[in-house]
């Protein structure tokens, strides 16, 4: 396929147009990337398109890529991924706009990148996700890990499909017929290839997430059940919406999802799981024919023609002739005018007649047209579902029966290589035991043939020394032969010379030949040796040649041997070759097994770590918050006591103990992250809590105590924070040391004890007499100043007049009502008592209860008598005001001590009491009473104030400048005297808040520790 050709249909599918993209050009597209083994052409194209600068180009860019990536060569995906960069950056660029295509485009490119990701991370997964049972196994090695991992990607993939899913149709006008337009088709055609992918991702989680509901524990699962069942929804409800699109029904028949979610705690469920299947007819036009529906598909409403009965009707009723001439004006000259103006009503009414049968044949045969049209596409898309699913069962019966086949063949190959395996192991051992007795015959060799050379090297060297010695009587015979020659030439000369010394010459002759015969018996001898030493050196030779011969006879039969050893080496040497390249690949399978849990391990180990460092760092910031609290300004008006300080002070130290065990198992065994990670956020929690009541604590005590507490609490989150800082590092885990912030922690408890006060250790029945003697002297306090009130209201009638006898009346008839408010609040607090008491007490008496419930009867103690000094205290005010000699703000303070004196007696009645019970209703009923008659009081008062007291006109008219001058200097030395004064009585009333917590906590007994407390 030519280059240039690829590179025009790519510009065609990618254009600026808002129309779908054309299926031809996809296809040619697809093919280009088959035909080049990649996706060179198709990336040449695109990074010239300005997609960047127009939303259509890049939406349809995303479109083409879908399809390359879902049926192109399957090295498209490798050849994208050097794109991922600039395709994030157009994702982010476009996912700027808010609407329109921008935003469909930067949620397409999400999914696109999330796609190639999930493709290269799953390499075993075709770009079209068309697999088997048996390859979905494959793809997670049978590993539980590899499972749970691949399911979260599954739905992340999944979940990017219904993002896109979801954009498209809420860009969408759902009240037009926007899929039989050519832009609602240009938004809708990617679609396709969406449903395409979610209908095998939700098959194949489904699968997933039931093999892991049989390997795993079901609350490990929670996360992924709930976001199936999120997922579930989304995708059947985007599923039936495009089965109702008029664009989705000719191109594809979508499946429609079961009514509830599968139920993966049941293991049966699977059986009952239909996977999803995506029919694509092959008759479909191509999205490009669908910009308006098709006329063909309408009703037909032409004129059918008119049936033969029909036409041949006029003719049975009046005859031929009639057809031919129906008034038979050629036979009817005599006939009357009235029977040819009844003939044609006749006529005509058959005429309406007959139109009117004609009309509603058309209309019956139209409908009847429509409906076996409408059964035919009916029969049509099943024909074609079942053809589907036909072709589908076959091939899935091709497929099992394939398997099957490379079943069979792989267990018969088994079995030859394992009999051939056992075949190998015996030649090997036979070859082994050959080998050896070959290397032992071979030993025996070696060691004769060196036996021999020894004795040919001995035989070599006597015939060496034969040899020599028969070379030495040569040397000497031809010696002697040479004195001979010397010798008669001498006496030949001497001879002829000296024939007068015959007689010297006959006797040298004679002891010449005397000399001669001696030398022929040595030459004689010399030879005899010579002849044995010959005969000697021919044995030897003799010798020599048989071992030379049995020599090369052994030096032949070793070769053989050597031979057959090479030949027996190298049948074992390849078989040791195969059996060390099946050791290596069974090697190299567990290496890579051994490397793969090693990298979980490592994953694991770095979860774990990053779980721990999460809760530390979550301590430091629980901790952190702390220490700012206290420093927040607000916080000043927050209080505490002692007792609950201390409480946390001593959870935070068991805390910690479990702090330190859990660290010291997390060193000695990093498996047990989860306990050290509970106990690290508790003591977090802990830890912040005693440092914000601390603060608060220290805002009820005196000053220097105060500032101890808050340096103490202080110091103990800095250390706090250090031990933390320790604990997220790697290296510094196994030697953080915890006891600084336990010194911390002990020195605030130290201080808390300090300033718990004593109480005033009562004996049992003194508890129980005390509550009846407080509860009577406060009942007899309130009666007494009623009676003080109604004398006051009796003397002030008789002597005062006018306003202030007005305003006398109002403040004492408002006393009076707070009295017998209180009156009532006392007698409902005293019936609630003894319900809780004969509620609570059991077998024990009044007065062990009392003293079993020491701090709540402590309680009501203190609010009894808080109740009857008030009352008091109001009445000698109102005394003095109606006098004249009293103030109108003591009254009203008066007023404000006994609404809070008998809200802590409703408060402490009421915190053992049942909540249904009818006595604290009427309790709750008369504290409200005592609020509205303080209110009561304080109005009273403020209005009375308000009608005696005189203002000043204030009138300056009439001073000058200098006394002008001068009042306004006393009014500011006035206002700066109150100012100061305002501010000393502030600091004061601070010290008194301070002191009478103290005798309080004195009075009350809070320092002790008493069971039973409510």
């Amino acid at each position: 396929m030519d280059l240039s050709k690829i590179a025009v249909s790519i510009n065609k599918a990618i254009n600026t147009q808002e129309v779908a993209v054309k299926e031809k050009h996809a296809r040619t597209c697809i093919l280009g990337t088959h035909h080049e083994k990649g996706a060179h052409t198709f990336w040449a194209a695109v990074n010239r398109l300005p997609l960047s600068s127009n939303a259509v180009l890049c939406w349809k860019f995303c479109h083409v890529f879908h399809k390359l990536l879902r049926d192109g060569h399957p090295n498209v995906i490798k050849d994208s991924m050097r794109n991922k960069a600039d395709l994030t950056d157009m994702s982010r660029m476009w996912g700027h706009l808010s609407e329109g295509y921008g935003k469909l485009c930067s949620i397409y490119l999400k999914l696109l990148i999330t796609k190639m990701e999930f493709h290269i991370k799953n390499p075993r997964f075709p770009g079209n996700l068309q697999m088997s049972n048996r390859q979905l196994d494959e793809a997670g090695e049978n590993d539980v890990n590899n499972f749970f991992q691949l399911t979260v990607e599954m739905f992340d993939y999944l979940e990017c499909e219904l993002n896109l899913f979801l954009g498209v149709f809420s860009s969408l006008d759902m009240s037009r017929s926007v899929s039989v337009t050519a832009a609602g088709q240009c938004r809708l055609a990617p679609l396709i290839q969406v449903i395409l992918d979610s209908s095998h991702l939700y098959d194949y989680t489904v699968k997933l997430l039931f093999k892991l509901h049989s390997c795993l524990p079901a609350d490990t699962l929670q996360g992924h059940r709930d976001r199936f069942q999120e997922q579930f929804k989304k995708l059947k409800s985007l599923f039936y919406r495009s089965s109702n699109l008029q664009y989705f029904k000719r191109l594809i028949q979508i499946p429609q999802l079961p009514e509830n979610p599968p139920n993966f705690l049941r293991a049966s469920a699977l059986s009952e799981h239909i996977s999803p299947v995506v029919v694509i007819p092959a008759e479909s036009s191509s999205p490009e024919s669908e910009h308006v529906v098709e006329t063909d598909d309408l009703v037909d409403t032409d004129v059918p023609v008119l049936p033969a009965p029909v036409e041949t009707k006029f003719d049975d009723l009046f005859g031929t002739s009639a057809a031919i001439d129906p008034f038979n004006f050629n036979s009817q000259n005599g006939m009357r005018k009235d029977d040819k103006d009844r003939l044609i009503e006749q006529l005509t009414k058959e005429n309406k007649a007959l139109k009117e049968e004609l009309v509603s044949f058309r209309l019956e045969s139209g409908r009847l047209c429509q409906a076996l049209r409408g059964r035919i596409n009916e029969l049509e898309a099943e024909l074609a579902e079942q053809s589907h699913l036909r072709l589908q069962a076959a091939g899935e019966s091709e497929f099992l029966r394939a398997e099957l086949d490379d079943l069979r063949r792989v267990r018969e190959d088994t079995e030859k290589e394992q009999r051939s395996l056992t075949e190998i192991e015996k030649k090997a051992q036979a070859n082994e035991q050959r080998y050896t007795k070959l290397k032992e015959k071979y030993t025996e060799l070696v060691q004769s043939h060196a036996d021999l050379l020894r004795k040919n090297a001995e035989v070599t060297r006597q015939m060496t020394v034969a040899r020599a010695a028969q070379d030495e009587v040569e040397e000497v015979r031809k010696e002697m032969q040479e004195k001979v020659k010397i010798a008669q030439e001498a006496a030949d000369r001497q001879e002829r010379d000296q024939l007068q010394q015959l007689q010297e010459l006959q006797r040298e002759l004679v002891s010449s030949r005397a000399d001669l015969d001696s030398l022929k018996t040595i030459m004689a001898s010399s030879q005899q040796s010579g002849e044995v030493l010959i005969t000697q050196l021919a044995t030897l030779e003799s010798t020599n040649a048989e071992l030379v011969q049995f020599l090369s006879k052994v030096e032949s039969e070793l070769v053989v041997r050597g031979e057959e050893l090479e030949r027996v080496q190298s049948s074992l040497a390849s078989e040791r070759e195969s059996g060390v390249k099946t050791a290596e690949a069974l090697q190299n399978q567990l290496n890579e097994k051994e490397s793969r849990e090693q990298a979980l391990e490592s994953q694991l180990v770095a979860a774990r770590w990053s779980s721990l460092q999460g809760a530390v760092e979550e301590a430091e910031r629980i901790i952190q918050d702390s220490l700012v609290q206290i420093d927040d300004p607000a916080h000043i008006s927050c209080t505490s006591s002692a007792d609950y300080l201390a409480s946390r002070c001593k959870a935070s130290l068991d805390c910690m103990d479990r702090l330190h065990s859990a660290r010291e198992a997390f060193v000695a065994d990093s498996t047990g992250v989860s306990e050290l990670v509970r106990v690290v956020t508790q003591c977090g929690h802990l830890v912040g809590d005693t440092i914000v009541q601390g603060s608060a604590t220290s805002h009820m005590v005196p000053v220097e105590q105060a500032d101890a507490l808050s340096e103490s609490v202080k110091a103990c989150g800095a250390e706090a924070l250090a031990l933390l800082g320790q604990m997220k590092e790697q290296d510094s885990l196994a030697t953080a040391d915890s006891c600084k912030l336990k010194a911390a922690l002990e020195a605030i408890l130290s201080t808390a004890e300090k300033l718990r006060p004593r109480g005033l250790e009562l004996q049992q029945g003194e508890l129980g007499d005390l509550v009846e003697q407080e509860m009577a002297a406060t009942s007899a306090a309130v009666e007494s100043a009623a009676t003080r009130i109604e004398e006051m209201l009796n003397k002030s009638r008789a002597v005062d007049t006018g306003i202030k006898m007005e305003v006398n009346e109002r403040i004492l008839a408002s006393c009076t009502e707070l009295m017998q408010a209180i009156k009532q609040l006392i007698l409902s607090s005293k019936d609630l008592q003894r319900d809780i008491v004969e509620s609570g007490r059991g077998a024990a008496s009044m007065k062990e209860f009392y003293a079993k419930n020491s701090r709540w009867t402590e309680g009501l103690i203190s609010a009894s008598k808080a109740v009857g000094w008030g009352a008091t205290v109001m009445v000698d005010a109102a005394d003095l005001v109606v006098q004249g000699k009293g103030k109108f703000e003591e009254l009203m303070v008066c007023s404000h001590e006994i609404a809070a004196s008998t809200a802590q007696l409703v408060a402490a009645s009421k915190v053992k009491a049942d909540k249904d019970s009818a006595n604290l209703h009427r309790l709750q009923q008369a504290s409200r009473g005592v609020t509205q008659a303080t209110a009561a009081v304080v109005a009273s008062t403020k209005s009375g104030k308000s009608q005696i007291e005189e203002t000043d006109t204030m009138d300056f008219s009439s001073m000058t400048l200098t006394q002008i001058k001068r009042q306004e200097m006393d009014a500011q030395v006035l206002v700066l005297e109150l100012e100061t004064r305002l501010q000393k009585e502030r600091e004061r009333l601070g010290e008194l808040r301070k002191k009478h917590y103290e005798l309080a906590g004195v009075a009350e007994g809070w320092g002790e520790e008493e069971e039973g407390t409510g």
